[in-house]
């Protein structure tokens, strides 16, 4: 396999962005189309006459799991070859309701950024407003089912100075969290991006990793 004959440098992000520099150009990606399917959730939290107000009662995550641990190390290998399996936790203002693990790599001419966050709301309605917001940000996609209460993806392609990349989002719900996952690519080779089945598909199946993840932390 050959190695880029170039120096590169992976500048590390806190939005769901992948910034590169490589030999005096930049590359960068973000999700940004038109259009949206939703699947709305529902509060599933029933009162007793001693139960506590409604935005208590309808809160199942009281904080956000270790994101780094949240995706198995195969599914980690399958989508970022090359990356440490153990990933690396972004600074948090507040660790207790919002985290975010990266993972990226670069094996041969190919690169594979992913993103794993989790965000702990108030409450379900909290956490169902932020949802409808962000898929209507992120318009295009579609709804994603089976996982969480409701599940969106959407993937875009950018180009800049000739090079592709490729990015998928799925953001879902489960109760009062928000599983955020961000997953791109490209070839600095062929200067194409992944297929769109690849990165979407790459994409969800972290999300269902790290919802389940969520959930089972929950039960327990």
């Amino acid at each position: 396999m050959r190695s880029l004959p170039l120096p590169l440098t992976l500048s590390a992000r806190l939005a769901p962005v992948a910034v590169l520099a490589v030999s005096g150009w930049a590359l960068s990606s973000g999700p940004s189309a038109p259009a949206a399917e939703n699947k709305a959730g529902q509060d599933n939290g029933s009162q007793s006459p001693t139960a506590p107000a409604t935005s208590a009662a309808s809160k199942a995550y009281d904080a956000a799991p270790s994101p780094c641990k949240s995706v198995p190390e195969k599914t980690v290998k399958s989508l970022v070859p090359g990356a440490k399996t153990a990933g690396k936790e972004i600074a948090s203002t507040d660790s207790k309701v919002r985290r975010t693990c990266s993972w990226n790599a670069l094996k041969g001419y190919d690169y594979r950024w992913l993103d794993v966050s989790f965000e702990v709301m108030e409450s379900e309605a909290a956490a169902e407003k932020s949802y409808k917001e962000r898929i209507s940000d992120d318009s295009g996609g579609g709804e994603v089912p089976g996982v969480g209460e409701a599940g969106y993806s959407v993937v875009n392609l950018t180009t800049q100075d000739k090079q592709q990349t490729r990015e998928g989002v799925v953001v879902v719900r489960s109760s009062n969290a928000l599983v955020v996952i961000t997953y791109n690519g490209s070839d600095f080779e062929s200067k194409k991006a992944p297929s769109t089945d690849e990165i979407n598909k790459g994409a969800i199946k972290a999300a269902k990793d790290a919802v389940a993840t969520l959930e089972d932390g929950q039960k327990s």
